[in-house]
């Protein structure tokens, strides 16, 4: 049985395997934490699930996309916790003590990269390694203060990986300040093949009005202004003919679809030794049909392609990363069950899109973060976090 024993719950309590790293680089002398889907070689991949763990076998290799961080200089400091098979986004995983939002305590972390973002804004390490399938770095970054980024689909290799739903999944990370967000992002990301300058704010009403909450509604226009402070005002855009409702279905069903392709065999037999709530997700794959699959598969390439105009070369959407403040760690199910969905109807768009999206620690409600987002074309992940970076500097956060 795993368990976690750091005060935050972050790291899971695993017998230490040496693992080598760059005595030099960009990111030297900088202490790394891992997810726990991620391969690093001598340690098995848990994935959130003690049962899966005690059926594994020491990983052979590192995942390419955390040998990187190492051959740049990291050091590994462990592996950290994550939802049950990572399908979820708040954070609580029924098999483990809940990891501490250090930066609102009582309130969630968001998931699925749970251990990772409370290790990195708790400061047992400087950088840790997430993924964003549906929001599991930009809410998480949002409701810990940090930075996050959901880098463009397949940017960053996810070899050796656990598969949550392939189209979906893309690889982030979480660092407490600019300086050393950017740097992991020179190392992972390479040169931003999108050479164009982001020059054109933009706003959808339809995403803004989904804002829950009078104060968390002035907070967000509140922020807003300070972005518009360093990229002018946002001009308002016409929603894309798609509704909120089915884009959010859209979402729901092409990703549950594809969870249960890549678990559904192992799931098969084991459903009592699952969190309900990930075994309930999961088995809504199973009544995703084919013909939900091509109508929706159609349905999200006419978005896509509708963002991309909607965009340009130059455009990008500012945006709510979260409808709300982290919700309180003891939430009602149903409590839960609101702020997700309304949370979809807002991730969904980076997801469908496949374009990246950054998330910046730059609000504040009754103590707790409160994030805004940047939506741009594809390829201009390092673009995002440059611009990023200016803005929080701006504000004196960075």
């Amino acid at each position: 049985m795993l368990t976690t024993r750091d005060p935050l719950n972050a790291f899971l309590d695993l017998s230490a395997v040496p693992v080598a790293s760059a005595a030099t680089g960009p990111l030297a002398g900088l202490s790394l934490g891992v997810k726990d889907i991620f391969d690093v070689a001598g340690y098995v991949t848990g994935c959130g699930n003690p049962e899966k763990f005690a059926e594994g076998e020491p990983a052979r290799a590192t995942a390419p996309a955390v040998q990187k961080l190492l051959d740049a200089g990291a050091r590994f400091a462990g592996k950290t916790q994550t939802e049950e098979l990572a399908f979820s986004m708040l954070g609580q995983n029924v098999h483990f003590p809940h990891p501490v939002n250090p930066a609102a305590p009582g309130r969630v972390t968001g998931g699925s990269s749970s251990g990772s973002v409370a290790a990195v804004a708790g400061g047992l390490v400087d950088i840790a390694t997430g993924s964003d399938t549906g929001g599991s770095v930009r809410i998480p970054a949002g409701f810990c203060g940090l930075i996050g980024l959901r880098t463009t689909q397949g940017r960053i290799s996810l070899e050796g990986t656990m598969p949550l739903a392939p189209s979906f999944d893309t690889f982030g990370w979480f660092a407490r300040d600019a300086a050393t967000y950017a740097a992991v992002g020179g190392v992972m990301l390479g040169q931003d093949r999108h050479a164009t300058p982001l020059t054109r704010p933009l706003s959808v009403d339809l995403l803004d009005e989904l804002v829950q909450g009078a104060l968390e509604a002035a907070e967000h226009r509140r922020l807003v202004g300070i972005v518009a402070g360093v990229t002018g005002s946002p001009t308002r855009l016409a929603p894309p003919t798609q509704t909120t409702d089915e884009l959010y279905w859209c979402m729901r069903k092409l990703q549950a679809r594809e969870a249960w392709a890549a678990h559904g065999a192992w799931i098969t037999g084991r459903e009592d030794r699952l969190g309900k709530a990930t075994l309930d997700r999961f088995e809504f794959g199973k009544t995703v049909s084919d013909a939900d699959v091509s109508s929706e598969n159609a349905r999200r390439d006419a978005f896509r392609a509708e963002l991309r105009d909607m965009l340009s070369d130059d455009g990008f959407i500012v945006m709510p990363t979260a409808p709300c403040i982290a919700p309180k760690s003891d939430g009602t199910a149903e409590e839960f069950r609101d702020f997700r969905e309304r949370a979809i109807c807002m991730l969904c768009w980076s997801g469908l899109s496949g374009f990246p999206q950054i998330t910046l620690p730059l609000g504040e409600i009754d103590g707790a973060p409160f994030g805004i987002s940047l939506l741009g074309p594809p390829d201009t992940d390092r673009a995002l976090i440059a611009l990023g970076i200016e803005i929080l500097t701006a504000a004196g956060r960075a």
